[in-house]
């Protein structure tokens, strides 16, 4: 439903709208107890003074066509006045100038004594011509006469045709309750002197998502702000350390398995602002054992005066910073003295995606293994950095959920993604397979892919991961020579490739090769002092 503002009259506003408008807009009546934002009631206040305007300059644009009409009929009547004042004076004085010259005699005429019938004939002659003409002159008056009557009716029939549709739109105009906004076609240019053109139809609320980033509620939560009380969230001016007054924001439901292919919750969305004289601002991402955020597993840091002006993104393990990834702000949307941004944070098996206004910014890889199964992450919004320097910025919203996996396929360029894949031992990569959308048909697929690798898959099967509305899988077997197998056996019935090693899984086979060499170093230690 979309409730829409418009009249200022009791009987039909913004809060109640008529019964006429409800069925025209598909509206629905607010609850008494609905309290508007201040950028709501601004918003308001701007279509009802926009209302206003648009009827002044209708009535105003009325009244210049009813006086141009009336200009218009007056000059026409003058002028049919001048013709007929013209003619009751010049045809007299015609008259008299022929009388005239029938009169006198003219030039070489015959003295007295000549033919008096030679005289007759001439004079007769000369009234016969002098009537022909003044027939024809009559006639082509008259003539003009018509077409002139003709042209005065069409003009007074399309001065009627306007008049009645100035009449309509302004009545149409009285009426309607609703916000008195031009009804244009999308191919229509746009009115550059029309009130409209000042207003910036893409603009979003500082504490809104923009309806581009396609974030659904359903498949998420706002985490912050969580009470109609609050609306947004500054650092202490006067904290001493980081996590005095700090926001902290608990991500529940992560499970890097389902968020490596895109689905469960994956996505962190922030909506901020940071002032043009703002010097720095941070964000942590921990795990479930962070110890007052002494380990992170990804930081986000955007710096005005450092270096120019760059964003560090790193990890602290224990205490200890990592090595940063540096980026020029040069090379980023503008972030600072924006009225506002949004920040979105993808969590997937090769690390953390960094988009900003929608465009992929960096890629942190995991530095640290995530936790596995499903647990819960951690958000901060620090109040100073370790050294006790302020932190200036305003965070207006927070969303975490499921959103589809923003990074291309191919995201090599991306600052932070590396060139080198490694490839994973005991996973193939199947590709080829239709695309299917509903949960049915993953666990169809996921049953028929177990069954058919079940031989290559030891003594616990095969592992068959498939994602949602994707045309690939994956399937995990008991060993190396098992895949290799697999390769050779299936690739006439399944289109085969080994699967590359995510950044994570990587991590896992580091620590896994690391605890085997400590085991074999203790057991080694232990037969040498037996």
């Amino acid at each position: 439903m979309t409730q829409m503002v418009g009249s200022s009259s009791s009987s039909s506003s913004w809060r109640n709208p008529s019964a006429e408008n409800q069925q025209k807009y598909n509206l629905v009546e607010l609850p008494e107890s609905f309290v508007p934002t201040k950028e709501e009631e601004d918003l308001l206040q701007a279509y009802e003074s926009l209302r206003n305007y648009e009827k002044e300059a209708a009535r105003v644009k009325e009244q210049a066509a009813k006086a141009k009409l009336a200009t218009a009929d007056l000059k026409y009547k003058q002028s049919i006045a001048t013709e007929e004042v013209n003619e009751d004076v010049i045809e007299p004085i015609e008259q008299k100038v022929k009388a005239k010259k029938r009169k006198k005699r003219p030039v070489g005429a015959p003295h007295e004594g000549d033919n008096h019938d030679e005289n007759i004939s001439d004079e007769y002659e000369s009234e016969h011509e002098e009537q022909s003409r003044h027939e024809k002159r009559e006639a082509k008056l008259a003539e003009m006469r018509e077409e002139l009557e003709e042209a005065k009716q069409t003009k007074e029939a399309a001065e009627e045709a306007m008049r009645a549709q100035l009449l309509q739109e302004q009545e149409a105009a009285d009426i309607e309750s609703g916000p008195s906004l031009k009804r244009k076609k999308m191919e229509e240019p746009l009115d550059k002197s029309a009130l409209l053109a000042h207003l910036d139809k893409h603009t979003t609320p500082p504490h809104e998502f923009s309806k581009d980033l396609e974030i659904k509620s359903w498949e998420g939560k706002v985490l912050f702000p969580d009470s109609p009380n609050v609306s947004s969230w500054s650092p202490q001016s006067n904290a001493s350390h980081p996590n005095e007054g700090a926001l902290t924001l608990e991500l529940p439901d992560f499970d890097i398995s389902q968020a490596h292919h895109g689905q469960g919750n994956n996505t962190l969305a922030i909506k901020f602002t940071s002032p043009t004289d703002a010097k720095r601002f941070s964000l942590n991402i921990a795990g479930p054992d962070h110890a007052d955020f002494y380990s992170v597993l990804f930081h986000f840091n955007p710096r005005a005066l450092e270096r120019g002006g760059q964003v560090v993104m790193n990890d602290k393990k224990e205490g200890n910073w990592g090595q940063g990834l540096n980026i020029p702000l040069s090379q980023l949307p503008l972030i600072f003295g924006q009225e506002a941004c949004t920040l979105v944070i993808q969590i997937n098996g090769n690390g953390f995606d960094v988009f900003l206004e929608g465009e992929h910014c960096a890629r942190l890889q995991h530095r640290q293994p995530l936790p596995d199964g499903k647990c819960s992450l951690y958000l901060q919004f620090p109040s100073t950095d370790d050294y006790g320097s302020p932190e200036s910025w305003t965070v207006y919203r927070v969303w975490w959920g499921n959103k589809k996996p923003m990074a291309k396929a191919d995201p090599s360029g991306v600052p932070g993604v590396a060139a080198k894949h490694l490839l994973h031992p005991r996973k193939l990569f199947i590709s080829g397979l239709s695309r299917i959308a509903t949960q049915a048909e993953v666990d169809e697929r996921r049953a028929e892919l177990e069954r058919a690798f079940r031989k290559y898959g030891g003594n616990h099967g095969a592992i068959a991961i498939v994602p949602k509305d994707k045309a690939y899988a994956f399937i995990e077997l008991d060993t190396e020579r098992q895949a290799d197998l697999a390769l050779q056996e299936m690739q006439d019935k399944y289109r085969l490739n080994r699967a590359r090693l995510s950044r994570h899984e990587a991590l896992q086979e580091e620590r896994a090769a690391a605890e085997a060499a400590a085991n074999d170093g203790q057991k080694k230690e232990s037969s040498d002092w037996d």
